[in-house]
C-alpha cells in the first residue's frame, strides 16, 4: 500500500497543475509588442492575467526606455523641447485609470479628425468604461506623470495597431486602443483576480 500513495499524491500534483491550479505561471501567447499591434479586440480577449502580465511588462520596458532617444520603437515616444524621446516611464503597479487630480484642469478633443472614432460602448474588460472614457483617464495620468502642460486643448486619437503603447507629438496624444486593455487590467478588478 505504501508504494502506491507517492504515486497518486505525483498524480494529484500533476493532474492539478494541468488543470490551471496552483502554482501554474501565467504566460502570455503574446509579446507585449505583438499585442500593441494587435486588434484591441485579440487583446480584449485574452485572461485578465495575461493582460496583466503584458502591461506589467510594458511598465518594465517603459522604465528601461525612459530618456532615450526615440527614434528607434520606443513604447511611449513624445517630443520634449526639439528632441523625439521616450517619456519618463512608470511603474508596474501603477493604476493608469486612477488619474491625479493634476490632470483635472487639461481638456481633451476626442472628434477623429481622420481614421478610427473612439467607441463609446461599455467594455467589462474596460473596468465598465468605454474606450473613449479609459483614453481620457489614462491621458490624464499619463500627461500629469510625464509633466506636460499644454496650452490648450488636446486632441486624443485612436491608433489601432500602431508599434507604440501611447505617443505625444505637437499636442496630438495617439493612444494604442490595445494598450488600454492591457491597462484595465490593473486596477480593483485584478487585485479580486490575483486573489483567485
Amino acid at each position: 500500500m505504501r508504494r502506491w500513495v507517492p504515486g497518486l499524491l505525483l498524480s494529484l500534483s500533476l493532474l492539478t497543475t494541468a488543470c490551471g491550479g496552483a502554482g501554474t505561471p501565467v504566460r502570455p501567447s503574446l509579446t507585449a509588442r505583438q499585442a500593441l499591434s494587435s486588434s484591441p479586440e485579440v487583446v480584449e480577449f485574452e485572461s485578465p492575467a495575461v493582460r496583466l502580465e503584458l502591461f506589467r511588462e510594458i511598465a518594465r520596458q517603459s522604465e528601461q526606455e525612459a530618456g532615450q532617444s526615440a527614434q528607434g520603437v520606443a513604447l511611449f515616444p513624445i517630443i520634449q523641447g526639439n528632441e523625439f524621446v521616450a517619456a519618463p516611464g512608470f511603474e508596474s503597479r501603477a493604476d493608469l485609470l486612477q488619474p491625479p487630480d493634476a490632470g483635472s484642469g487639461l481638456q481633451f478633443v476626442f472628434d477623429a479628425r481622420t481614421g478610427d472614432r473612439w467607441p463609446e460602448d461599455r467594455r467589462e474588460s474596460l473596468q465598465g468604461l468605454s474606450e473613449r472614457e479609459a483614453a481620457e483617464l489614462v491621458a490624464r495620468t499619463l500627461l500629469a506623470l510625464w509633466d506636460i502642460q499644454p496650452e490648450g486643448a488636446v486632441q486624443v486619437d485612436r491608433a489601432a495597431g500602431a508599434p507604440y503603447a501611447v505617443a505625444y507629438v505637437d499636442g496630438i496624444l495617439r493612444i494604442n486602443p490595445a494598450f488600454l486593455y492591457l491597462a484595465s487590467a490593473y486596477g480593483p478588478a485584478s487585485m479580486a483576480a490575483g486573489l483567485q
